[in-house]
């Protein structure tokens, strides 16, 4: 299930990504070639970096590509550096929780209760917002499989074979 999620997660950032770069050249074009610069595509650009950076956050996660300081971890017994590993999960799981899950959805509902749209494209920024709550699922799902991976692993952490 995993690797399915990583693999949608991957096209439509592949999808929002190729959008993206459309939208620019779009802009740029109309800007210098045309005279008069298209007045959505800018804010366009700027709701599809935010939908790619979250989701590209929670793709991250998945992949085990963020940015992390081992000096302390790596110095530990392997028994103590799994128990590590699930306090630093169960850690992220909780932020996750509170900040982009309650936090988005709370974002998501006081935008679309008072029913601000986008200037140019007209879009609800709810739907826009939208992504936080979703990445934050995805994120939790994924650091809740980690921790079930050092419970039931027979390996200790950090014993495993780098190809």
């Amino acid at each position: 299930m995993r690797e399915k999620l990583d693999k949608v997660l991957e096209w439509i950032l592949i999808v929002l990504m190729s959008a993206m770069t459309l939208d620019v050249l779009w802009g740029v074009f109309t800007r210098y070639i045309v005279g008069s610069q298209a007045p959505w595509s800018e804010e366009l650009a700027r709701y599809l970096l935010i939908w790619i950076g979250i989701l590209g956050a929670a793709w991250a996660s998945g992949k085990h590509l963020h940015l992390a300081i081992d000096l302390f971890p790596e110095s530990l017994t392997p028994m103590k550096k799994r128990r590590l590993m699930v306090i630093i999960n169960l850690l992220v799981i909780f932020f996750v929780i509170a900040a982009m899950i309650i936090g988005g959805l709370r974002l998501v509902y006081v935008v679309t209760y008072l029913g601000q749209e986008s200037a140019a494209l007209k879009l609800p920024l709810g739907a826009v917002y939208t992504v936080m709550p979703l990445s934050g699922i995805i994120i939790v799902y994924h650091k809740v499989l980690d921790i079930m991976n050092e419970l039931n692993s027979e390996q200790p952490a950090g014993t495993e074979k780098v190809n």
